[in-house]
């Protein structure tokens, strides 16, 4: 059966979110889908905004990462046509989704962000979680953009560390 190629680039998509309990990056996507040159980063891109046009995935932005997930209309349209997609493409993303799990996983289980607050500083949240569970939430004002920005990316890097030192202090 012949089908349109960007048919097959959306149900990838949408099959990747629908195997996950987390959320994924467009970066963790794209990782998959241009590793195995199914198609480029600009058709890629299209794809993922058709589907956010009608609502079978849906986006969260937090800081400069976008995090999709999938909507019930998604699960229902790859419910009817998910057997469109070879086994050697289920067999690919499977083989992806666990050698990269846990790295998956911990990418989207960390989350920094930050905004302008009513009294003019900036407030910055930190959140690791862990199953759904928030392991630890913190929470900073600062002065300046530029501190909120270093506070996030510090939190991508160090957030086991702090996390650690917390316990640690406190236990």
């Amino acid at each position: 059966m012949t089908q349109d190629p960007l048919t097959l680039y959306k149900l990838i998509v949408l099959y990747m979110l629908d195997k996950v309990k987390f959320k994924l990056t467009g970066s963790q996507i794209s990782s998959f889908i241009l590793e195995k040159e199914y198609t480029s980063y600009i058709t890629l891109q299209q794809v993922i905004s058709d589907l956010l046009d009608t609502e079978l995935i849906k986006a969260d932005t937090l800081m400069n990462r976008t995090y999709y997930s999938i909507t019930d209309e998604g699960h229902s349209t790859l419910s009817y046509f998910g057997n469109r997609i070879s086994d050697a493409i289920i067999s690919d993303i499977d083989t992806f989704l666990k050698e990269k799990h846990l790295e998956l996983k911990n990418e989207a289980a960390v989350t920094a962000n930050y905004y302008k607050s009513t009294s003019g500083e900036f407030e910055t949240e930190l959140v690791a979680k862990e199953k759904d569970v928030e392991l630890v939430n913190i929470k900073l004002s600062v002065p300046t953009q530029e501190m909120a920005e270093t506070i996030c990316a510090g939190w991508y890097n160090k957030n086991q560390q702090i996390y650690k030192y917390l316990m640690q202090e406190l236990f």
